[in-house]
């Protein structure tokens, strides 16, 4: 278990649109070394995982091993819309050595039942077939359309020893609660808005988007929480949230890319793969007037 602030990484492309190694790398690197980050979720939603291929995720994730980043800090997304392609970055990531994989349920059919779910993840691990399997519920269904019911979780969770946690992005806290109730389950949020409250009722950190930019802010608030230093984080906290509200009300992976072209100087990070689309540079002018003079980011 990864206890802190785990990224789920920005992925960076060169202009004809493959993944851009040199910057995953080291972007990867920096989180872990001085951007407050414990762990790393390469091929989440923030990293356009959707819209990068099956042998580009795998040779985008040895890289960042063979660069040498430990690979028990990192749970990477392979979940996609069939078993055998799921399956196979699955154990791809658990040969390499990842602690984890984060799973998305099938999401193209909708309105399926939770039996239907429930029977996806069990032919899954039948056809990972590994001891070191450990699987991470992602439920965001406000993007996926498809969710994870408490019921289904628990049951998932109680059946099979593989499941040993979830990434919790609906932004329902009482969602987040009922899942922090399930004992022994890992519940990480997907934001740090509820994370003072998630961690005294155990979470151990959350998977936080804006962790890209701003991680030490938030991890700053997780440690005094984990100190038992809650007024202090409460106190961080605020300016913390303001930051991650701000995102909010822009495109959060444009407007982050198009940050980090600015402030690392290499344009190639503001390249997105369609169906995203850049954010306007008044839109990008305005939120970087904001952090700089309201939060104090150089």
């Amino acid at each position: 278990m990864i206890k802190g602030l785990i990224a789920p990484v920005l992925t960076p492309f060169n202009d004809d649109m493959s993944v851009a190694h040199d910057l995953f790398i080291a972007h990867s690197k920096w989180l872990l070394a001085e951007g407050g980050c414990s762990g790393l979720a390469p091929f989440g939603t923030t990293g356009e995982a959707l819209s990068v291929g099956i042998e580009e995720r795998i040779v985008a994730l040895e890289a960042l091993i063979k660069s040498g980043i430990d690979p028990a800090v990192m749970i990477p997304g392979t979940g996609l819309t069939n078993l055998p392609d799921t399956a196979r970055l699955t154990r791809h990531a658990v040969e390499q050595g990842c602690l984890g994989a984060m799973i998305l349920p099938p999401f193209y059919f909708k309105g399926v039942s939770d039996d239907g779910i429930y029977n996806y993840y069990k032919e899954l691990i039948r056809m990972v077939d590994h001891p070191d399997l450990r699987i991470y519920l992602y439920h965001i269904p406000q993007v996926a359309n498809v969710g994870l019911s408490i019921d289904l979780v628990k049951r998932l969770y109680a059946d099979f020893p593989e499941v040993v946690g979830i990434k919790d992005s609906s932004g329902d806290w009482d969602n987040t609660a009922a899942l922090l109730d399930i004992d022994g389950l890992i519940v990480y949020p997907g934001a740090e808005l509820p994370v003072i409250e998630a961690i005294r009722r155990g979470a151990p950190g959350c998977i936080s988007a804006t962790a890209n930019l701003n991680g030490v802010g938030i991890d700053e608030v997780i440690q005094l929480c984990h100190k038992g230093e809650y007024a202090a984080a409460e106190e961080k906290h605020s300016k913390v949230k303001a930051i991650r509200l701000l995102f909010q009300d822009y495109a959060p992976i444009p407007s982050q890319k198009a940050l980090l072209a600015r402030w690392s100087g290499d344009a190639r990070w503001s390249n997105l793969r369609s169906p995203l689309i850049p954010a306007a540079s008044d839109s990008i002018d305005a939120l970087e007037k904001k952090l700089t003079e309201q939060h104090g980011f150089q």
